[in-house]
């Protein structure tokens, strides 16, 4: 982090201080206010500014760079250069896709070359709000503006000059790795003008996975006419420049609606989202959306403290993404038009970081769209053979390790989710988790030893086997509450294949070899990345992974011989220093990366092994060094909400370490007071009684009034509606 601990600490202290309730007003609260979209957009959170909807398939937004890591998203805070502005992002993802029909307003001379319509810009002009982007362009002198519908992109351009006023479309234009992919993802593009205004088009490009799109971009004004630039040896996107005839200070204005069925299908979800030309009514609307959403949490704090918690709120909302059409009709992983499940199918599950706070955070707060989540997952399944891994565009990537579509869908089912056939989601889960697929899989070698072997798998063998050991759990218990005995003991014996990979010599999880001798040397400080590195963990070590028995805490806790000794080493971790330089580890607390998913519930072991005061502490500590309302505010990727929905649940003093066992385990408040609006009129409110830069520590816990010692909430309790106060002192 770039600031210091000082600056925080007293940062803190002065948020404390500040801190004063949601002011009064008239009318209802506008809570985008408190929304800053360019937090977590510069260094590695990956986020990006522009506009989109909750949930929906467009996300259009500026485009300050494509090629290398640093472009996840296509934008970097600190940049000065506009290439111009794609119709679909992902948000705070480690690998990069999407970034579709790059637009770039231009005037004057039209250049030959692809690259030479570029803008410097200055920061003073650009701004962002939930489902609006703004910025004033230099060399063409255009304002541009931004907003959205679930399937449509809407902009609008103001030429100050409106010299030879034209418009770029490149259809090239993807993120890439590098230089020599950015010029070879096109595969296929074909298009039209169906007339002076009307521009379709269908594209084919591989990034991460092979997608295909068509859309349609309307004008309100007619095309006096257009070119293409040359391609490349390799390029198969074309570059139009279409011109216009524009006065100075004249809008140009542009719908760009996607569909992944046809031309038609997005000229329907245009038609159906779209029809007009309102560009200030529509953003109005985006804002209202927002608005309905953001408003299901009411929070008390300083503006600083609802900027983040708010932010968080949206960040976790912008995916999974409804690629289906208004229809329902989407084209599935085989390649074939069909009709979504419950009529709505979503994609950008990054289910290895988002089933641990993201999902749960879902099935409390926006409980409306979880059947549509868990269908969408067993769509999927039913055209590849297995649940999602990471899924995108409809497609799988490979990405990560692990099946933990079946955490969702156990935990939805626990939680009393029925809009979904559970004989067809466990059938799926149980497919799943039996029958080996391509990559990390091979559920013969995992369940002839007990483990992933390290001598017979190309890498991650224990990360793989602690996560997978985490579905073997939860297929287990939806199994259990479905009455499938044979099928709860055959997973819930799996499920304690942890135990297997345990070395008591060194209090670590280990790589074995097939002959069950521990692999030599062992240094359990080395980070292991699959892609970069190879070695058994991913994107972490072994002090990192050691801890990954979410399900089981007392049987890790008595592996190593008791609580006094498992503390003892849980010490160890937030002490000893990491030295790294891999991009995927960071926020480090001693050995403790919080800017990656495996450490989240980390901290809240403590409390669950009989020292709650060391989570408190932790809790905080977090929070004043790993989460600030900055561009580089956030200290890892966002990854699809993860890093967010830790921030929210943990505002809220608690944190679903099991996330399919409905129980969220305290830690400590870090806000006076934060409101749950939830279904049916129900409200759940937690105080925190005393709250300060000192008082951190939770002294006493009553629910609705009566003394509570339990150290965890339950989600049915909390749907219930009531009151949590939690009384906050200095010392424990």
């Amino acid at each position: 982090m770039k600031k210091t601990g000082l600056f925080l600490t007293l940062a803190l202290a002065g948020s404390f201080a500040a801190c004063t309730s949601i002011q009064k007003q008239e009318g209802p609260i506008d809570y985008t206010q408190y929304v800053n979209p360019f937090i977590g957009a510069a260094d590695n959170g990956h986020t990006f500014p522009g506009a989109c909807r909750p949930f929906g398939m467009v996300q259009t937004s500026p485009v300050t760079g494509a090629v290398g890591w640093r472009y996840c998203s296509e934008y970097v805070y600190r940049d000065s250069i506009i290439w111009g502005f794609t119709q679909t992002h992902l948000n705070g993802t480690g690998c990069m896709d999407l970034g579709d029909i790059l637009v770039m307003p231009v005037t004057g001379n039209r250049h030959r070359s692809w690259d030479g319509y570029r803008s410097s810009f200055r920061k003073s002009t650009e701004s962002a709000t939930p489902g609006y982007y703004t910025v004033t362009l230099d060399e063409p002198g255009v304002k541009a503006e931004l907003t959205a519908t679930a399937h449509t992109a809407l902009h609008r351009y103001t030429y100050q000059k409106a010299d030879s006023a034209s418009l770029l479309i490149d259809l090239q234009h993807a993120p890439a790795w590098n230089e020599k992919q950015y010029h070879a993802q096109a595969k296929f593009c074909e298009t039209k003008w169906e007339n002076d205004s009307t521009l379709v088009g269908h594209v084919k490009n591989t990034v991460w996975v092979d997608q295909e799109y068509f859309f349609v971009m309307q004008f309100n004004r007619p095309s006096t006419g257009n070119f293409q630039l040359p391609m490349g040896k390799t390029e198969k996107g074309q570059r139009i420049v279409a011109s216009f005839d524009v006065k100075p200070n004249e809008q140009l204005m542009m719908k760009v609606a996607l569909s992944t069925t046809s031309v038609e299908g997005a000229r329907a979800n245009m038609e159906g989202e779209l029809a007009g030309w309102d560009f200030e009514g529509v953003r109005q609307a985006a804002n209202k959306d927002w608005n309905q959403y953001l408003s299901r949490v009411s929070v008390e704090g300083t503006d600083e403290q609802k900027t983040n918690f708010y932010t968080s709120f949206y960040h976790t909302l912008i995916q999974p993404n409804e690629i289906s059409d208004l229809d329902g009709q989407y084209r599935n992983a085989a390649g074939e038009v069909v009709k979504a499940t419950g009529g709505k199918f979503y994609s950008t599950f990054s289910l290895w970081d988002t089933y641990r706070a993201a999902h749960p955070f879902y099935t409390l707060m926006v409980p409306e769209r979880v059947d549509g989540f868990v269908n969408s997952l067993v769509d999927q399944f039913d055209v590849q053979g297995f649940l999602p891994i990471w899924a995108l565009w409809g497609h799988e990537n490979y990405c990560m390790i692990g099946n933990h579509g079946v955490s969702v869908i156990a935990e939805a089912y626990a939680k009393g989710f029925r809009g979904f056939d559970a004989e067809r989601a466990f059938n799926a889960i149980k497919t799943t988790q039996t029958v080996s697929h391509k990559l990390k899989s091979n559920w013969e070698n995992y369940t002839k030893y007990g483990y992933f072997p390290t001598d017979l798998t190309a890498a991650e063998s224990v990360s793989s086997t602690l996560e997978s050991v985490y579905d073997d759990y939860a297929a287990a218990d939806m199994a259990t509450r479905m009455g499938k005995k044979d099928d709860a003991a055959y997973f819930g014996n799996r499920s304690n294949y942890y135990k297997n990979l345990f070395d008591a010599s060194t209090g670590f999880m280990r790589p074995k070899n097939a002959d069950g001798t521990w692999k030599t040397p062992f240094n359990p400080s080395d980070v292991a990345h699959a892609e970069s590195k190879g070695g058994d963990y991913t994107e972490g070590n072994a002090w990192q992974y050691t801890w990954h028995v979410q399900h089981d805490v007392q049987g890790l806790i008595d592996l190593f011989g008791g609580a006094d000794k498992f503390l003892t080493k849980l010490d160890s971790l937030f002490t000893l220093e990491l030295k790294t330089t891999q991009a995927d580890v960071t926020g480090l607390i001693g050995q403790y990366a919080h800017g990656n998913e495996p450490s989240h519930h980390v901290t809240y072991l403590y409390a669950m092994a009989g020292k709650p005061e060391r989570t408190q502490e932790l809790v905080r500590q977090i929070f004043d060094t790993q989460y600030r309302p900055e561009p580089d505010g956030l200290c890892g990727n966002d990854d699809c909400g993860q890093m967010s929905a830790w921030y929210m649940f943990s505002a809220m003093g608690f944190y679903p370490v099991d996330p399919v066992s409905g129980e969220y385990v305290f830690g400590a408040p870090q806000m006076p007071k934060i409101v749950l609006n939830l279904p049916e009129g129900k409200t759940f409110t937690i105080i925190a009684e005393g709250l300060s830069a000192e008082n951190k520590y939770v002294g006493s816990i009553t629910l609705n009034g009566k003394p509570y010692t339990e150290t965890f909430i339950r989600h049915e309790d909390i749907l219930k509606g009531g009151e949590l106060v939690y009384q906050m002192v200095s010392k424990k």
